[in-house]
């Protein structure tokens, strides 16, 4: 079904909201597979907080034109889904990543972050980066470790002052 210049523009806008606000992008090609199994990935995306789109090349250039993501444009080739994360730099590494595990005809294409182009290859690397929950325990980890070793440190020295007066008693019993 053929799209009017009204339709196309309402895409192009969408896209591009999405992407102006988006943390990373994945384009893949999802040649092969089925209604099904692309509704299965469209789930899997949604509850992660992707948007995950398949939109002609020819609007998807325009609709990156003006954010980070167009140093994507020139590889938009052959059908394609744009996977944008809203929330979390790795979600949408993630989703792509886990569903081409057991899908062979997802190809991811381009990986973006940041405004800069990654190599397919990196994508690994970007579905590692951990979660805002993660980052933040991680974080205050690395915030409590200085304050517990004090803590343990200033309970050493009573303990070692009981321990030292028992071993003197223990001595002083013995002889």
């Amino acid at each position: 079904m053929a799209l009017n210049l009204e339709q196309k523009k309402a895409i192009v806008a969408e896209v591009s909201d999405v992407a102006s606000s988006a943390l990373s992008a994945v384009a893949a090609e999802y040649r092969g597979l089925t209604v099904e199994q692309m509704t299965v990935l469209r789930r899997e995306a949604r509850n992660n907080g992707v948007y995950l789109r398949v939109v002609k090349n020819s609007l998807a250039k325009r609709a990156v034109e003006d954010t980070e993501f167009a140093c994507m444009a020139e590889g938009f080739t052959g059908p394609l889904v744009l996977a944008f994360s809203q929330e979390d730099p790795g979600a949408a590494a993630r989703v792509i990543k886990d569903f081409a595990k057991g899908h062979e005809q997802l190809v991811v294409k381009l990986v973006s972050i940041g405004g800069k182009l990654l190599q397919p290859t990196d994508i690994d690397a970007l579905a590692k980066l951990p979660t805002y929950d993660q980052s933040i325990s991680m974080l205050m980890a690395v915030m409590k470790a200085p304050v517990e070793k004090l803590a343990r440190t200033m309970k050493e020295v009573p303990g070692k002052l009981v321990r030292t007066v028992a071993a003197i008693k223990d001595a002083k019993e013995a002889a």
